[in-house]
């Protein structure tokens, strides 16, 4: 009886998801994710039809074999190696500096109703400001050399650390804090066994959420102001009309994003699977 009443309680996404899951080896593909697959080939073979019989102007619509070339090609010569590499350090190092501060401060602000009337306002003000609308003022105070893009993306990573941190040890129910103090634990086994553990779910989402935006403004800074990178690569395959250049690069920066999000689903289902389960 309470398995119907549980299976009763569970959404139609969840359903859909389960059929389509049941009876799968472990590590079989879903049915969706090759359907997923179908989709992109579909869409990449017609492009490559179109752009050899000259439908499409292969100018701005390059084949994906063309693009592919150029890709291999900028691997070989190295320089598509040593941009990726300066972007990925840039948005690395500017993760760690606006991420670990924004998680520390949020278990606190999630925490303390004192500190969090204290600085909300600051956020308030300060979290609709475009990031790489600050690049130009952190260039006067800092100069022109790393130091302001790594500042830029550290501040575009610090907010939705920040706030989904905060939101997930507000939403802990109160019980667990009642139970917790019933058993006498101290400050530190309250934050270690409650706040970390039941804030986790949204960290991580903040976590995707930082890296995403993070990575948008890496990319903006080196449009803009950077001698190396993926953007400086992108902007000058632009300049020049390296169309299959800027579709190569853009391809590489996908893949980044792709990757980081594909390790962190990987995350979530082995630090909060509980999580991963209401998902399905």
């Amino acid at each position: 009886m309470a398995h119907l009443e549980t299976a009763g309680r569970r959404s139609a996404p969840a359903r859909i998801t389960s059929e389509l899951t049941d009876g799968l080896h472990p590590g079989e593909v879903p049915p969706a994710r090759w359907l997923s697959l179908a989709v992109a080939a579909t869409v990449l073979t017609t492009w490559e039809l179109l752009a050899r019989m000259g439908a499409i102007s292969t100018l701005f619509f390059p084949a994906p074999s063309t693009i592919l070339a150029t890709l291999l090609h900028l691997l070989v010569q190295g320089e598509l190696l040593h941009n990726g590499a300066a972007t990925l350090s840039r948005l690395c190092f500017g993760l760690l500096l606006g991420g670990l501060p924004a998680l520390l401060l949020g278990w606190v602000m999630g925490w303390s109703p004192r500190l969090r009337a204290l600085v909300d306002p600051f956020v308030a003000a300060a979290h609709p400001i475009p990031k790489i609308a600050v690049l130009p003022l952190v260039m006067v105070l800092f100069g022109i050399g790393e130091a302001p893009k790594l500042i830029v993306v550290a501040v575009a990573a610090f907010f939705p650390m920040l706030l989904n941190v905060v939101a997930g040890v507000r939403h802990i129910s109160p019980v667990c804090f009642e139970v917790a103090d019933n058993y006498g634990a101290g400050t530190l086994k309250l934050f270690t066994r409650v706040i970390v553990p039941g804030s986790l779910p949204l960290v991580l989402v903040g976590a995707r959420i930082a890296f995403n935006v993070a990575l948008l403004l890496t990319i903006s800074v080196e449009l803009v102001a950077a001698p190396n990178g993926l953007g400086k690569m992108v902007w000058m395959a632009w300049q020049t009309l390296r169309t299959e250049e800027l579709y190569a690069c853009l391809a590489v920066t996908a893949s980044i994003g792709i990757g980081f999000n594909f390790l962190l689903d990987r995350l979530v289902a082995a630090l909060v699977p509980w999580h991963t389960e209401r998902a399905t």
